[in-house]
């Protein structure tokens, strides 16, 4: 096992920066999520790790050792595609027995390992069946067991659950943690799904535009956002345009004034968790902001319901509630009252 150290990486091609001087230090079993929407750079990231892309600029360490220069064989990174990149023509033993075989180990050893790497993903007696014979979950771990059969230093997952459904999904990245866990392996994931990377991560880099926006847990972007665009790609917030008129004091392009915590007086927006707004069919007490609306919108999720109420003209939020049995159930044009306290919402200056 061993630490990944990323010092000023960069990607250009033409006047194009896919990536523009990426710095990371990952630490030795640290599961680091890079998490942001399609083209910013993510993968393009993970892919010079990786040694499949030369970087424009800078330089990949690897347990102490430059290895910007070295050959994808010659890293010792075991790498899980999205599209698993399993080939057909093979069986599942000579699929994760591929990268052993490029590396030249003895036969006796190679056997070994395959039958380890697939008791690990718990696929032990399926060497002998082809891809095409095997569930999407089930091809998921033949390319997860390939990675671990090289006994990787580091081991890098580029969207590797994207192509199973929601609830396979669910079950095999609390699989994939586990087995990180227990493995000790320091992991790099790509992703572009907030909820996967909020549950698999030891910490998050979120990226925009080929640049990093912000690193930390993710109690600290969830909590504490660093600009609108993190407040708005991890978890959901909604988003009132206005003008910050004093410090504390927030009033939207709708004329209405909020009690705030923070800003500085110009152009902003108030960002809003919708879980963190109060509603009630009655006025509601002891809250900073308090005011009436009307229900607009209202989307049944279950567990979850998220009730979107017009506050003026050009002001509308989303409040987020637990469907518990004898709880509010509004209804599109039903009256209601919203509050939120003033540390509730988080001011962004334009």
């Amino acid at each position: 096992m061993a630490g990944l150290g990323i010092r000023n990486l960069a990607k250009r091609y033409g006047d194009f920066h896919a990536v523009r001087d990426v710095s990371l230090d990952i630490a030795d079993g640290e599961f680091l999520v890079l998490l942001g929407p399609s083209g910013c750079g993510k993968t393009t990231t993970l892919r010079m790790v990786a040694g499949f892309i030369e970087p424009s600029a800078g330089h990949v360490m690897l347990g102490g050792s430059d290895v910007t220069l070295l050959p994808p064989w010659k890293r010792n990174a075991g790498m899980v595609f999205q599209s698993y990149a399993l080939f057909p023509h093979m069986t599942v033993a000579q699929n994760v027995a591929f990268g052993l075989e490029m590396r030249k180990l003895p036969k006796a050893d190679i056997g070994q390992r395959v039958e380890e790497a697939l008791a690990l993903v718990r696929l032990a007696g399926y060497g002998g069946r082809l891809p095409r014979q095997l569930s999407g979950g089930q091809q998921q771990r033949v390319a997860l067991a390939r990675a671990l059969a090289i006994r990787p230093d580091v081991l890098l997952l580029d969207e590797p659950l994207s192509n199973l459904d929601a609830k396979l999904r669910q079950e095999v990245r609390v699989e994939i943690r586990e087995l990180q866990r227990k493995l000790g392996l320091t992991t790099v994931m790509v992703t572009h799904d907030q909820e996967e990377a909020l549950t698999m991560a030891d910490r998050l880099v979120v990226m925009n535009e080929g640049t990093v926006c912000q690193v930390g847990s993710q109690r600290d972007l969830y909590e504490r956002p660093a600009s609108r665009f993190v407040a708005g790609f991890v978890g959901r917030s909604t988003f009132l345009a206005g003008t910050v008129q004093a410090p504390g004091r927030f009033r939207t392009d709708g004329g209405l004034a909020f009690a705030c915590a923070g800003g500085t007086p110009g152009r902003a927006v108030l960002a809003l968790r919708p879980e963190r707004v109060e509603i009630a069919a009655a006025p509601l007490d002891g809250l900073d902001n308090r005011l009436p609306g009307t229900v607009d919108f209202v989307s049944y999720l279950g567990s979850l319901i998220d009730i979107h109420v017009r506050l003026s003209p050009e002001d509308r939020l989303v409040v987020q509630i637990a469907n518990r049995e004898g709880g509010l159930s509004p209804e599109v044009g039903q009256p209601v009252h919203v509050g939120w306290a003033a540390s509730a919402g988080q001011v962004f200056n334009e």
